[in-house]
């Protein structure tokens, strides 16, 4: 079992958001971390993690989550979590970036908005299994 992910960019204001399906457990994380290295190519500000529609996540899932905090650190930017998964929470090490959790993303959206309000224009791309149809600027990933 492996995941599916959606990468958007809000250019206005400057905030990536990586959407990802399924269980991110240990045969999808080297497609997580895939994932990952698109968003940090394609973007510059916060990478809002959107878990709403993960299923369930492993231990080797969530230290994927844990190394993707310190690659985006790497990067100057920062990770944040949106809706994660009910069965537990993410513990991360001492020496683990700061990873804000939201309630859910619109949660975190409010978070950005309250000090960034510029009109903005999304660019998606996203893996060929993504559920549903997508418009816009639709690429596909891995």
């Amino acid at each position: 079992m492996t995941i599916e992910w959606r990468y958007t960019v809000d250019t206005g204001n400057d905030l990536g958001i990586l959407s990802v399906t399924g269980h991110l457990g240990p045969a999808a994380v080297r497609r997580f971390e895939g994932a990952v290295g698109w968003a940090v190519v394609r973007g510059t500000g916060p990478l809002v993690l959107d878990l709403t529609d993960l299923r369930s996540w492993s231990t080797e899932g969530q230290l994927a989550i844990i190394a993707a905090a310190h690659r985006l650190a790497d990067a100057g930017r920062s990770l944040e979590l949106a809706a994660i998964p009910a069965e537990g929470s993410l513990v991360p090490p001492g020496d683990c970036p700061h990873i804000p959790v939201h309630s859910d993303l619109a949660a975190a959206f409010a978070a950005h908005s309250a000090t960034h309000e510029k009109p903005g224009q999304a660019r998606q791309w996203r893996t060929t299994g993504w559920p549903g149809r997508d418009t816009g600027d639709d690429r596909t990933g891995e």
